[in-house]
């Protein structure tokens, strides 16, 4: 969209395009100054999807590093900021989020409630509405197929991918939010 625009994280690039990845800690890049900066932060010890471990994980103090890094991002030194993370604990740790989308709202047959906080950037705008197809488990629990297909995935391979932006979210942000001066 004619901005330079970097990825960020400890995690190899998994984009195609290393000569725009940085393969470091987030923290010290956080002290420049930026025109934007859109984070994913990890929300593994933050999401209700991982409800039932969350006494064990305030208890060591997972719950508190998560936490205290999502508002890393919260706090920076930047007039434009969106913060992405699923529902879970920071509506009440830190704020209710601005906007809570959808894949299906992107042109994606997916249902993955996804909350922004947003600093100086306008609510995204959906671009195509798709009905979501929903997949039956073994279990009777309804499911995006998304998120069924990935269970039998190792742990790590599995939140990696359902960690993964999807791609109609990502030209989104990057159509609607770049173009701002």
């Amino acid at each position: 969209m004619g901005h330079e625009a970097y990825s960020c994280d400890i995690e190899e690039c998994s984009g195609g395009h290393p000569e725009w990845h940085l393969k470091q800690d987030v923290t010290e890049l956080l002290k420049i100054k930026w025109d934007m900066i859109i984070a994913f932060p990890p929300c593994t010890h933050l999401a209700v999807s991982g409800a039932r471990y969350f006494e064990e994980k305030r208890k060591d103090g997972r719950q508190k590093q998560g936490i205290d890094f999502f508002m890393k991002f919260a706090r920076a030194d930047c007039e434009k900021i969106a913060i992405e993370n699923p529902i879970g604990i920071m509506s009440t740790h830190f704020r209710k989020p601005d906007q809570i989308i959808q894949p299906y709202e992107f042109g994606h047959a997916e249902r993955k409630s996804t909350c922004l906080w947003l600093k100086g950037l306008p609510k995204l705008r959906p671009t195509k509405i798709v009905e979501p197809v929903l997949h039956i488990c073994g279990n009777g629990v309804v499911d995006s197929k998304w998120h069924y297909d990935t269970y039998n995935l190792p742990p790590k391979e599995r939140a990696k991918e359902r960690s993964k932006t999807f791609l109609g979210i990502a030209k989104a942000m990057a159509e609607q939010w770049g173009g701002l001066g």
